[in-house]
């Protein structure tokens, strides 16, 4: 798919009564759960536009090369001195600490959004990413319903909301010091599994007026589009929709399900699937080892995980940031039999679903903990950033699919020795608790994959319920849109 896909047949978009726009945050972990949805919705007949820059033009027409979606590329701001030029996705940041220069910064692309989205065909609705707040207005303009997309768990919603209402951690207790959830009593949190601008906020800081701008986005948005399914965290989706009064929070995955599984039989596979495919054959289990793409991890922080995977006589397959290639002196080679170092793009899902891989030892995004849950493979936690540690608790407390690493001083952000790791990664793989978890995710993994079966499944029927309720008739979409544009005028 290339430049063609810019210039849309209107007559084919006519013949097809529904369009909805897509329009995922610059990451890769915000981008791919969107177009996901975007292969769900095709597949429903639905015409789906999904815009973005120049530069991740590539990875999407990518992912949706056999549809006939439609990409519209928008100029990304190269004017802001802040950012180094030529930047247009968050992993190439130098640094994350750039992050909410670069969020602000998108707001400069919503004219051109704005005079690309008023010039397409009939739009039934959008589902935009919840970072980029202001086409929120650029919806509300045109009379278009607006979804927003956060891409993490209705448990860490729930639970950010009842801090910040409760305002449970303004008290005098350490940053490490449980303190119980007023509304979930069962649940407790520390001031470090949250990121400091949620506890102490500073009012000229960049990151709070991203933030504030992000919420107030949400109070003219139709609903939320969530990336799970209802079975998962049954009491915190109910919780949500009874608190958001009509804002609802549809739970349309794991879309990760929505993906094609890769034939086993392809003769090019890539070098890592080969590897995994000999230690099957072998009769060896893996540790599947990766942290995301946005997680800074520092040189000592990277040589204790070294150490604790070559100590731990596990098989491991560890995918690295090229920035983060030195592992130390001879380290490759020592442990070449049973550990492979891969800094290439991944697909994730289909190393988790490798018969081989039986533990990953992940970061907790969202995205990585729905894919471990449907490939039935238990999680080793270590949060980084954001609300991994909220998913961390999740995953090791609520729905205990997965374990938590040790840090040294018991802090949810301390340093993690290798004699730690090496102890954990041996309970995952080998221990009583690592069992107890595999059994949970299996069971977690058959209720994922029957919330996505056409028709029956509790996502898929929820998608379904989308379309009806919004994809309306052609002629009174096009109504009430001229009279939002004849209002505006006026």
């Amino acid at each position: 798919m290339g430049s063609e896909t810019q210039n849309l047949d209107t007559k084919s978009r006519e013949s097809t009564q529904y369009h909805v726009v897509l329009f995922p945050f610059m990451s890769k972990g915000h981008t791919i759960p969107l177009l996901h949805l975007a292969h769900l919705l095709l597949r429903r007949g639905v015409n789906v536009t999904v815009f973005t820059t120049p530069a991740n033009h590539r990875f999407i027409a990518s992912f949706l090369s056999d549809t006939n979606a439609s990409i519209i590329d928008l100029s990304f701001p190269d004017d802001v001195p802040e950012l180094p030029s030529g930047i247009e996705s968050t992993d190439k940041l130098p640094s994350m600490s750039l992050f909410p220069v670069f969020a602000l910064a998108t707001k400069l692309m919503q004219p051109e959004f704005d005079r690309a989205l008023e010039a397409l065909p009939l739009v039934n609705f959008i589902v935009s990413d919840g970072f980029l707040w202001w086409t929120a207005e650029s919806a509300m303009k045109l009379g278009i319903p607006r979804f927003i997309f956060f891409g993490m768990s209705n448990y860490s919603s729930c639970v950010s909301r009842s801090v910040a209402e409760c305002k449970l951690l303004l008290g005098d207790e350490s940053d490490d010091e449980l303190v119980t959830l007023t509304e979930f009593p069962w649940i407790k949190v520390t001031r470090n599994d949250f990121d400091p601008v949620f506890v102490k906020p500073e009012p000229k800081d960049p990151h709070f007026d991203f933030i504030m701008k992000v919420f107030s986005a949400a109070f003219i948005s139709y609903g939320y589009i969530s990336n799970s399914f209802h079975e998962l965290e049954p009491v915190f989706v109910d919780h949500l929709n009874k608190s958001h009064n009509q804002q609802k929070t549809w739970c349309v995955g794991p879309l990760c399900l929505s993906a094609k599984t890769p034939n086993p039989e392809e003769k090019n596979k890539r070098t890592w699937i080969q590897w995994l495919d000999e230690k099957l054959k072998q009769g060896s289990s893996v540790l599947y080892v990766a942290f995301g793409t946005q997680a800074e991890i520092s040189v000592e922080q990277l040589t204790e995980i070294a150490i604790g995977l070559e100590e731990s006589n596990v098989n491991f397959l560890w995918v690295i940031r090229k920035t983060e290639s030195e592992l130390g002196d001879g380290f490759e080679e020592r442990v070449k039999e049973r550990g492979i170092i891969v800094r290439e793009w991944v697909e994730q899902m289909e190393i988790l679903k490798h018969p081989s891989v039986k533990g990953f030892l992940s970061h907790c995004g969202w995205n990585s903990v729905l894919e471990s849950i449907c490939a039935g493979v238990p999680i080793l936690a270590w949060p980084m950033m954001a609300e991994q540690p909220l998913n961390a608790r999740m995953v090791a407390e609520e729905i205990k699919v997965g374990l938590r690493v040790e840090t040294c001083n018991g802090s949810v952000r301390g340093f993690v020795k290798w004699e730690d790791l090496k102890k954990m990664v041996h309970e995952l793989m080998e221990g009583e608790k690592g069992e107890i978890v595999r059994k949970n995710v299996k069971k977690m993994e058959e209720m994922a994959k029957k919330a996505m079966v056409e028709r029956t499944g509790s996502s898929s029927r929820t998608l379904d319920m989308i379309i009806e309720k919004l994809c309306k008739s052609k002629e009174e979409m096009d109504l009430k849109r001229r009279g939002a544009i004849a209002l505006q005028e006026n």
